[in-house]
């Protein structure tokens, strides 16, 4: 019948919506950024780690959540748009499948171009995004560990990118890494808050159900805040990306004083952080242009 979906088309489309689409740029823009800024140039390793970064490696991030978070997905009120989809069981193999096909080939070809320490933030960063999710480790299920290995999801690949190139490890180096550490612990701790109720029902823990909506809230405002105070430490005229840090800092404003039923009101600051990272996308890489042309 025209009006049924062709099997194929219907995987691809439930493969890609399980990738998260929207959040492509978060993983594949820090790698790019680093390599290039770290003076690695338009090479293989770039278009390589950038496609890999974009896709597949939000594909084995996304998808193996998707298909281990099946059972507290169909609780939550906010899948099933831009910020994940319900997985259907029909999918689960299929999806596991192409995360394994997909990345192994960019992950092979990345370990031979690579070097020693490249290659063990490439296993850092793999295993990290595997045990977040997977079952008999579920890092996601383990307060404050879980910002932390959702930090390194985003922020590995900027080291990864580093590692490629060989870079000096200055301090306004050191101190960008941790700030964008914090910042992704901070933003990883402020989306678990929406989420308090029906972690809870289903039985999973997070930082947001260990210290509850309030607290939770005004910690990712005090994460950001640090971040934004390391920022200052990357010189002239790096230094001026600490004023990013504001707009995330004003949008946890509302919710500092939310009590755990109104944990779904905090969605609402979810979204606007979704389309906050494209603006300070924007603006950072104004920056690196800057920056590029003033060294």
């Amino acid at each position: 019948m025209s009006g049924e979906r062709h099997p194929v088309s219907e995987g691809l489309r439930n493969l890609i919506g399980s990738s998260r689409p929207v959040s492509w740029i978060n993983t594949a823009y820090p790698f790019a950024a680093a390599y290039i800024m770290a003076g690695g140039g338009m090479t293989v390793e770039l278009v390589i780690g950038t496609l890999w970064f974009l896709i597949p490696y939000n594909l084995l991030m996304y998808g193996v959540n998707d298909v281990f978070d099946y059972e507290s997905d169909l609780r939550n009120p906010r899948k099933g748009g831009i910020e994940g989809v319900v997985l259907s069981k029909r999918w689960h193999r299929l999806t596991i499948i192409a995360a394994i096909v997909t990345n192994l080939p960019f992950i092979i070809a990345l370990v031979i171009m690579g070097n020693a320490l490249s290659t063990v933030v490439l296993g850092i960063s793999v295993f990290a995004v595997i045990a977040y999710s997977a079952r008999g480790l579920r890092f996601k299920e383990k307060p404050v560990l879980d910002s932390a290995t959702s930090a390194t999801h985003f922020v590995s690949p900027a080291v990864f990118g580093l590692a490629l190139v060989g870079a000096d490890w200055s301090a306004a180096i050191i101190c960008a890494l941790v700030a964008f550490f914090l910042w992704g612990m901070a933003s990883q701790a402020f989306g678990a808050i929406q989420d308090i109720q029906a972690d809870r029902e289903a039985e999973i823990s997070s930082v947001a159900t260990w210290l509850g909506a309030r607290a939770t809230a005004r910690a990712a405002a005090a994460g950001y805040s640090i971040a934004g105070l390391l920022l200052l430490g990357t010189g002239w005229p790096g230094a001026l990306s600490a004023l990013l840090v504001l707009p995330y800092v004003a949008n946890t404003i509302p919710y500092l004083n939310l009590s755990d039923e109104q944990c779904e009101e905090a969605n609402r600051g979810w979204r606007r952080f979704i389309w906050l990272n494209l603006l300070s996308g924007f603006l950072l890489t104004q920056l690196f242009i800057w920056i590029a042309y003033a060294s």
